[in-house]
C-alpha cells in the first residue's frame, strides 16, 4: 500500500533500509544492542523552504533518492506497519548515486 503522506516545508519522509545482519563465531546481537540504521530512502518530500522574499527554495533531495543521515536524526513513524522518519533535509548528510 501507498504511504499518502505529504511532508511540509524543506521535510522529508525516510524509509531505513535494514543493516544486514553478519554474525561471526555464532554470536547472535539482540536487536537492542543494534546501532540504527543510518541509511535510507526518500518516500515523499515537501515543498521546500521559504526564504525572507516569500521565494521557494527547491529541495536537493527527491523521491527515489538514497541517502545517509545522522544516526540520531528525525522523528520515527510508523505509518502502515512500517517505520520511517521525517528530518529536515538539513539532517541529510550525502546523496548515495
Amino acid at each position: 500500500m501507498a504511504v499518502k503522506v505529504k511532508p511540509l516545508g524543506d521535510r522529508v519522509l525516510v524509509q531505513p533500509e535494514d543493516e544486514e545482519e553478519q554474525v561471526k563465531g555464532g554470536i547472535i546481537i539482540p536487536d537492542t544492542a543494534k546501532e540504527k540504521p543510518q541509511r535510507g530512502k526518500i518516500v515523499a518530500v515537501g515543498t521546500g523552504k521559504t526564504d525572507d522574499s516569500g521565494k521557494k527554495i527547491a529541495l536537493n533531495v527527491k523521491k527515489g533518492d538514497s541517502v545517509l543521515y545522522g544516526k540520531y536524526s528525525g522523528t520515527e513513524v510508523r505509518l502502515d506497519d512500517e517505520d520511517y522518519l521525517i528530518m529536515p533535509e538539513g539532517d541529510i548528510l550525502a546523496i548515495i548515486e
